[in-house]
C-alpha cells in the first residue's frame, strides 16, 4: 500500500490529487498493560502495519470520509454539526479528530479523507489509534497548526474517550505518534515524559513474533470500562490520585487496607505489580540483557489473566503452547477480551513456534491464527 496507490485513488474520488499523503502506525505493547490510566508506566513501539490518509482542506465546513476497506462512497459530515456518541460508524474516529480540534479553538474549515489501512482491526494493535493519529497529524500539518506530537495524542485520545465515547488511556495515541524506529518508548503516562530504549531484535538473534488470535475486542464495550471504574474506586479508597501513586513496596499494606473488596484488590494488585515489570523491562533492556525480559512478559500474561481477568482462552492457548515449545516468554497484549499475543524467542525457532500454535488451534478447534514478526517501525510521518 504506497502513497502513490492511497493518492490516486483520493483522485478518483474527489477528481482532484491531494495536497499530501500521510501515515501513522499501529503498535504492540511490550510491557504495561491497563496502567496508562492508571498514570503508570507503558512500553509499545509501532508496527510496520499503518494507516495512510491522502488529504486536502476544503473551505466549506464540509468533512468527506472514504475507507479503502469499507464499501460505498464518501461519507459527508458538516463540522459545525458534530457531537459526541452521535456516530457508532467508523468514521467517529476522524470525525472525533475534526470535532476535538475544533474544541481546542483549532480553525478547521473542513477536509477530503481518503484512507487505507494494514493495521489488523480488533487485534489490540491500535488500528483506532492509527486512524486518528493520521488525520491529526494530517489536518496538523495542512492547517499549520503547529501542534507537538504529544499534543495530537492528546487530543486524539480526547477524540476517542469523549466523542467515540471508549475510555481508553493516552498510551495508544502517543506510541502512534511518537515511536522512534528500533526502539520501544518508555513513557510515564501522567506527565507524558518519554525515552527512547534500543529495541534491536534482530541484532540479538532475536524476534518478537505477533500472534493474532481472531478474536475480535472493542474498547468501548462495557467490560474495559468497568475495569477502569475499578481501579478508580480503588484509587479512592486507598486516598490516592491513581494507582500509580502505590509503591510496590507498599503493596501488601494498600491491598490489606482494602478488606473484602475482592475485585478491587485483583485489580490494584495487577497495576502496580505491572507498573513494576515495566521498570524492570526497562532496566534489563538498558543493561543489554534482553533475553531476561522473557519471564518478565510472562509474569504480566498471568497477572492479566488471573487479577484482571481479561484473557480468554485462545490467547492462553497462545502462551501456554509457546512456552511449552521453547519461547522465552509471552504474554497477551492490549486491552484484552480477544486481540493478540506476543511471544518473545530465539530466531532460529521461530517456524517450530508457529507451528506449534497453528497446530494447537486447529485442535481446539479455533480460528487459525495469524502470526507475523514485530519490527519496530517509524511514528506517524507524511509520506507525500
Amino acid at each position: 500500500m504506497g502513497a502513490q496507490q492511497v493518492a490516486e485513488r483520493f483522485a478518483e474520488l474527489y477528481g482532484t490529487r491531494p495536497e499530501g499523503v500521510w501515515a501513522a502506525p499501529g503498535r504492540v505493547n511490550l510491557i504495561g498493560e491497563h496502567t496508562d490510566y492508571n498514570d503508570g508506566f507503558v512500553m509499545p513501539f509501532a508496527l510496520p502495519h499503518r494507516t495512510v490518509a491522502a488529504v486536502s482542506r476544503r473551505t466549506d465546513g464540509i468533512l468527506r470520509l472514504h475507507s479503502a476497506d469499507t464499501g460505498g462512497g464518501p461519507a459527508e459530515l458538516r463540522l459545525d454539526a458534530l457531537a459526541p456518541e452521535s456516530d457508532r460508524d467508523w468514521t467517529a474516529y476522524p470525525a472525533g479528530v475534526a470535532w476535538a480540534l475544533r474544541e481546542a479553538g483549532h480553525a478547521i474549515t473542513g477536509a477530503d479523507i481518503h484512507l487505507a489501512s494494514t493495521v489488523p482491526t480488533g487485534a489490540g494493535l491500535s488500528s483506532s489509534a492509527a486512524l486518528e493519529v493520521v488525520v491529526a497529524l494530517a489536518l496538523n500539518d495542512l492547517y499549520d497548526l503547529g501542534l507537538q506530537r504529544w499534543k495530537l495524542a492528546r487530543l486524539c485520545q480526547r477524540a476517542e474517550n469523549v466523542y467515540v465515547g471508549a475510555p481508553t488511556g493516552i498510551m495508544d495515541q502517543t506510541a502512534s505518534a511518537c515511536c522512534e524506529p528500533g526502539h520501544a518508548l518508555f513513557l510515564d503516562t501522567r506527565d507524558l515524559s518519554q525515552q527512547q530504549i534500543p529495541f534491536d531484535l534482530a541484532a540479538e538473534g532475536l524476534r518478537l513474533l505477533v500472534v493474532d488470535t481472531q478474536v475480535k475486542h472493542a474498547h468501548s464495550g462495557g467490560e474495559y470500562g468497568k475495569r477502569r471504574a475499578g481501579c478508580e474506586k480503588g484509587a479512592a479508597l486507598l486516598g490516592v490520585d491513581a494507582l500509580r501513586d502505590i509503591p510496590y513496596t507498599g503493596l501488601d499494606a494498600a491491598l490489606a487496607r482494602l478488606g473484602d473488596e475482592e475485585e478491587v484488590v485483583r485489580l490494584v494488585r495487577h497495576v502496580v505489580t505491572e507498573d513494576e515489570r515495566v521498570e524492570r523491562t526497562v532496566a534489563l533492556l538498558r543493561a543489554g540483557d534482553t533475553r531476561a525480559i522473557g519471564p518478565v512478559l510472562t509474569e504480566g500474561h498471568a497477572s492479566l489473566r488471573d487479577d484482571f481477568r481479561i484473557s480468554c482462552p485462545e490467547l492462553d492457548l497462545v502462551v501456554d503452547t509457546a512456552l511449552a515449545h521453547g519461547a522465552l516468554g509471552a504474554r497477551m497484549t492490549g486491552g484484552g477480551f480477544g486481540g493478540s499475543a506476543v511471544v518473545l524467542a530465539e530466531a532460529t525457532e521461530v517456524d517450530t513456534l508457529t507451528k506449534a500454535v497453528e497446530e494447537a488451534f486447529a485442535a481446539a478447534p479455533f480460528t487459525a491464527p495469524r502470526v507475523f514478526e514485530a519490527v519496530p517501525s517509524p511514528g506517524a510521518h507524511r509520506l507525500l
